[in-house]
């Protein structure tokens, strides 16, 4: 291996040089070259958006995988450019779980068909969270994560190359003064008649070096202004850019909330549907889960209200129309054409709000007051409601019946 000592030698003496000019400016003992206001707040602003991004970038990664451990695994995926393996989120693990229940239950008991939606449900929250956490990781984290990686890294190796420059230009500014102090003190018209014709003669050639020191001296700071100059000026066009870093990440957040929209938009209307779904059935569930006593805790909010509510033969009848057979009364049923009884409707209090599912339904408010009876054939956990001019099916569990 070849060493350029000449090289090696300038270089120490160069790290010599900063790091005296360093040490003699955190002393007070040497002046430093200030930067301008504006450069000043460029540098903060830089700062300060470098340590803002860091803390939204950890912590967005916390939000989108609160488990440490596969946070420091999709790390190490990263950084040995491997393309990071599809892991199970948590709702499709539950729906798994709810799934293989439901079989070991009996899929056709009221307990294991409730188990099999939910599961269907949570599956499809699971989805939902996946595709949420790809698409913030493309649109949000990635360009967070290059601006710390690639931009800043570029402004912090430019900023630290000013720095030594400035620290070059101090200097020379130093030894630039101390020449000339030194070429003022050697230049004093000596006493002839206390110095001796050859000390005379040192003083002259003393002060000839230190005037030739002097101009090497105000050579070098002229180079070293020149190098810092330039430095400080790409420095600037960088700190610059800093004003686009905050357009583009502007415009990632906005895609990052449009996401974060749309995914909560989604568990959303799933858990709507998932509702109106067991709302449909809850009746028998509630008459199964009578048999078997099951503890009153564990009793759903629509279960209970059902429990409490009187036979459905209470409920007044519409009379049999004639020529059609009862069976197929519910099939044929459109609501708006029912005409209710002559007497004997009843009042009733509606428990919790209701989504109709279609057009034959009627949606409800909670603790709105409604008409309701029933018809021949009808399921018995389904009555027809009317508020007003409005007519359609309602759920019994929804619904207290007042007498």
């Amino acid at each position: 291996m070849d060493f350029n000592v000449k090289k090696l030698a300038s270089d120490a003496g160069v790290f010599f040089s900063r790091a005296m000019q360093f040490t003699e400016e955190k002393l007070g003992q040497a002046e430093k070259t200030e930067l301008d206001a504006h450069f000043e707040n460029l540098l903060a602003r830089a700062d300060c958006t470098k340590n803002w991004t860091e803390k939204i970038l950890r912590q967005t990664e916390v939000l989108l995988q609160p488990n440490p451990s596969a946070r420091v695994e999709e790390f190490l995926y990263e950084k040995l450019d491997r393309k990071v393996p599809s892991r199970v989120t948590n709702g499709e693990l539950l729906a798994q779980y709810m799934t293989e229940a439901a079989n070991d239950f009996g899929p056709g008991t009221p307990y294991g068909k409730t188990l099999i939606k939910v599961g269907e449900t949570q599956r499809r929250l699971g989805a939902a969270e996946r595709d949420f956490i790809h698409s913030a990781s493309i649109n949000f984290l990635t360009p967070l994560r290059n601006f710390l990686e690639g931009d800043w890294r570029t402004i912090s190796k430019e900023r630290r190359i000013l720095q030594n420059r400035r620290l070059d230009l101090d200097a020379c500014k130093a030894r630039l003064k101390k020449a000339k102090a030194a070429e003022a003190k050697a230049a004093a018209v000596p006493d002839f008649q206390e110095t001796r014709p050859r000390n005379y003669i040192l003083s002259a050639s003393a002060s000839a070096l230190w005037s030739d020191e002097v101009e090497k001296a105000e050579h070098e700071l002229r180079l070293t202004q020149t190098e810092f100059d330039r430095q400080a000026e790409v420095t600037r066009l960088l700190l610059e850019g800093i004003s686009s870093t905050h357009v583009n990440h502007l415009r990632c957040l906005h895609e990052f909330v449009e996401s974060q929209t749309n995914y909560y938009a989604q568990c959303y209307q799933y858990m709507l549907d998932l509702q109106k779904q067991l709302g449909r059935f809850s009746g028998t569930f509630v008459g199964n889960a009578e048999s078997t006593s099951p503890p009153a805790a564990a009793t759903s909010p629509p279960a209970v209200a059902a429990a409490t509510l009187p036979a459905v033969p209470t409920i007044p009848v519409v009379p049999t129309i004639v020529g059609v057979p009862n069976t197929v009364a519910e099939s044929v049923l459109n609501p708006n054409e029912v005409k209710p009884p002559a007497s004997g409707t009843r009042k009733a209090r509606v428990l919790y709000d209701y989504e109709a599912a279609d057009s034959t339904e009627l949606a409800l408010l909670a603790d709105e007051m409604i008409t309701v009876y029933s018809l021949p054939g009808m399921d018995p956990d389904w009555l027809i409601g009317e508020r007003g001019n409005q007519k359609g099916k309602v759920p019994v569990t929804y619904l207290e019946l007042l007498s």
